[in-house]
């Protein structure tokens, strides 16, 4: 069985319009914290990001943030995280990010959260790794996403030869058992990329 010793978590550098974005971002940080689960997150202090850092350290957990030099200041770096690695820039940050991580989480967020979501996606469907990727679908934020992907199936471009495992979950109590019930389902050794990938990425 594949363990779940660190999530890392993608989401917005802002609140969102709906409060209950911001509570999803507290309860899952309190989680993680309680399970003893290391958060691997952008290392903002600000929005989302800042919510969910913050609860894990509010409850005694661990984190480490990672952030391109250049976002340092524009996302309020968190400087009460155990471990802070700043990178010179974006492509550096992500295969930290993924290297740190034993699993993937998306909560509400933008362009950027979207990015590094359908990049985990992307290396899972060409067979890179096999970490359990999820969508935090509070209150049906990522249903868009969701009809995109079916849209997608429907018209042929992802076949069934290069299908996704995407996970989805609407409560957050439900985010950390079907990560553990993910993971203990892949081979073992099936979870990294291979060292040839990693450094040309």
């Amino acid at each position: 069985m594949n363990d779940i010793r660190t999530v890392c978590v993608y989401c917005g550098s802002g609140p969102g319009t709906n409060p209950h974005f911001i509570a999803s971002a507290n309860a899952l940080g309190k989680i993680l914290a309680e399970n003893k689960i290391r958060l691997v997150y952008g290392g903002g202090s600000i929005g989302m990001m800042g919510a969910v850092a913050t609860s894990v350290l509010d409850h005694g957990g661990t984190v480490t943030g990672i952030i391109p030099d250049f976002l340092t200041a524009r996302e309020n770096a968190l400087t009460r995280v155990q471990e802070m690695i700043v990178t010179p820039d974006m492509h550096e940050r992500k295969r930290l990010m993924f290297e740190r991580s034993d699993a993937f989480v998306a909560l509400p967020g933008g362009i950027g959260t979207l990015e590094e979501l359908v990049e985990q996606l992307t290396w899972q469907q060409l067979g890179r790794h096999t970490k359990p990727v999820l969508l935090a679908n509070i209150d049906g934020f990522w249903e868009p996403l969701l009809a995109l992907l079916a849209h997608m199936r429907a018209t042929q471009f992802i076949r069934p030869s290069l299908s996704i495992d995407i996970l989805k979950a609407e409560r957050v109590e439900d985010i950390l058992p079907r990560l553990r019930a993910a993971a203990s389902r892949a081979p073992e050794g099936t979870q990294e990329l291979a060292p040839e990938v990693a450094r040309r990425l």
